[in-house]
């Protein structure tokens, strides 16, 4: 197991577990996604801390940015003060970004996604191909992963253009340097595919549906798989 990612829930007393979608852009909106953004980062370096306690051999948790957080002035302070208190090294932390993030105000863009490397945090474009799309910013910024969004993962056994969407993708970030993580994996077939075109990490319900901290215990103590795969499993609660 190469990374988890950490998701999102509200625990609303009557409601259950409300998705992301529901809250995000409400939070979004009245700015409350700063401080629920470094809630966030502070409950993942808390556990991985945990983890690393324990002896376990401890994955990159993979964090996902909002538009609001990536512009927030205090950003980069807020995560070096975290990971200060939380004494977690940066490199365990993936920030994941849109396409559409990185097109306004290119140069303070560049400067934040500089400073955040500079810690040693690794940055990855979620849902790749979906976006903008403009790759003139994949030379420009320091970005370490690619993440294929599900809709062209989904139909790729069936859909001769999403394989060829796809295989585009892997040999282009390969040729820049960069890995590529497939999302919403759900059938072997989708697994073979991408490993005959030589994709990095693999992410999505064929390996596991989202679950709490603790039942990802057991993975985490498991020998590492021959095949090199990123599961999206961890729910912050």
């Amino acid at each position: 197991m190469h990374s988890v990612e950490a998701l999102l829930r509200w625990r609303h007393p009557e409601h259950k577990l409300i998705a992301p979608d529901k809250f995000i852009g409400l939070a979004e909106e009245t700015g409350l996604i700063i401080p629920i953004g470094a809630w966030v980062l502070k409950t993942v370096c808390a556990q991985i801390k945990t983890w690393q306690v324990q002896g376990y051999h401890v994955p990159k948790v993979a964090i996902n940015l909002s538009a609001r957080q990536f512009r927030d002035k205090e950003l980069i302070n807020n995560i070096a003060r975290i990971l200060n208190e939380t004494g977690v090294a940066a490199h365990y932390i993936t920030l994941e970004i849109t396409e559409s993030m990185l097109i306004d105000n290119i140069e303070k863009v560049v400067e934040t996604l500089n400073q955040l490397n500079a810690m040693g945090i690794r940055i990855s474009i979620d849902d790749f191909g979906t976006g903008y799309s403009s790759l003139s910013y994949l030379k420009r910024f320091p970005i370490h992963t690619l993440k294929i969004d599900r809709s062209f993962v989904r139909d790729i056994v069936t859909d001769k253009n999403d394989h060829t969407i796809v295989a585009t993708i892997i040999a282009m970030a390969h040729s820049l340097g960069m890995d590529v993580t497939a999302e919403g994996i759900e059938t072997e077939e989708q697994l073979d595919l991408l490993i005959a075109q030589q994709c990095d990490h693999y992410q999505g319900y064929h390996f596991s549906r989202p679950v709490a901290a603790p039942e990802i215990e057991p993975m985490l103590a498991s020998p590492a798989p021959q095949k090199r795969k990123i599961l999206a499993i961890r729910s912050v609660k």
